[in-house]
């Protein structure tokens, strides 16, 4: 042991000790609270790409496809429109036909073969329920000759007539219709499909931005934790290097001192190069890519910078 180091007071061996440990302590505390920002920042360009991700599935594929669903829909909607114009003029031809029919001697309490088949309908439900005596069955039984005959007859009439012929394009036109609403569920279907897609979708990027707002604010809240341990390491340093100039003036007066250069120009070249590294690291944060922890530190507290 040197004669100047025995010379030490013991009470001021063990501040020098005490504010050693302290920086050692600061140190290490604000160096792992910086890793936890570096974690925050790597977590949040992850959740923006996970965001922007999504976004353009919900765009570019899901509502394109609802949407050429939905055109698909509206244009076999315009188009179910102009069949039930047609039917409706058809229907209401049917109607001036009806009116305006004169019918055969035999037929002219009947305006329809439903309306010959339920009176046949009727005569033969007679005859197997009610107790007939054999006049009453057999004239039941001429009867129903009698309409039988009748419905080969209007039916003959009918094809031959302009009631039939209207009926043959109403047939038509509600056949083209049941096509055309069995489509249109369909379509619609397909299109609701990729709807709630697309807001399933949007569900979970309305989650993953509260989950990063929550990571946001932790950074918030991190790097004010690191600053304050970064600020309390530059008190004890400061501290510890004033008492150690204290000490060498004290017990190395025979020491020849050392002049101290200017460091202004030192300092202009740090802050030049600072501002420098820092535009880089704004390109990188621009591009997408993942910043180290000095880069990060530089984009978050751009006016402050650690000397440590």
């Amino acid at each position: 042991m040197s004669k100047a180091n025995a010379n030490i007071p013991q009470t001021s061996k063990n501040s020098f000790k005490e504010l050693q440990l302290q920086i050692e302590e600061f140190r290490q505390k604000r160096d792992d609270l910086n890793a936890k920002t570096k974690d925050f920042i790597n977590k949040l360009q992850t959740i923006d790409t996970e965001i922007d991700n999504h976004l353009n599935l919900a765009k570019q594929d899901y509502k394109k496809k609802r949407d050429y669903w939905n055109n698909k829909v509206k244009k076999l909607k315009d188009k179910k429109n102009e069949y039930k114009e047609i039917l409706d003029k058809f229907l209401e031809e049917k109607k001036k036909i009806n009116q305006k029919s004169k019918k055969g001697r035999d037929t002219k309490d009947f305006i329809s073969v439903r309306q010959i088949e339920k009176k046949i309908d009727n005569l033969e439900r007679r005859i197997e329920i009610e107790n007939l005596d054999i006049l009453e069955e057999n004239a039941m039984v001429d009867q129903i000759r009698d309409l039988a005959q009748i419905k080969i007859d209007f039916l003959a009439e009918q094809q031959n007539s302009d009631s039939f012929k209207i009926d043959r394009k109403i047939q038509i036109v509600k056949i083209n219709l049941n096509k055309i609403y069995e489509q249109l569920n369909k379509w619609s279907t397909k299109s609701q499909d990729y709807h709630a897609k697309m807001l399933e979708i949007y569900q979970t990027v309305n989650e993953l931005r509260e989950e990063k707002k929550a990571l946001e604010e932790n950074l918030i809240e991190n790097k004010k934790a690191a600053d304050a341990y970064h600020e309390k390491f530059l008190r004890v340093m400061n501290k510890r290097k004033k008492e150690s100039k204290g000490r060498q003036s004290k017990y190395s007066s025979k020491k020849p001192r050392t002049s101290k250069r200017p460091s202004t120009h030192r300092n202009f070249e740090l802050e030049k190069l600072k501002q420098e590294k820092l535009a880089v690291a704004l390109e990188k944060q621009k591009a997408g890519r993942k910043l180290n922890l000095y880069e990060a530190r530089l984009i978050l507290e751009s006016s402050k910078g650690y000397n440590a």
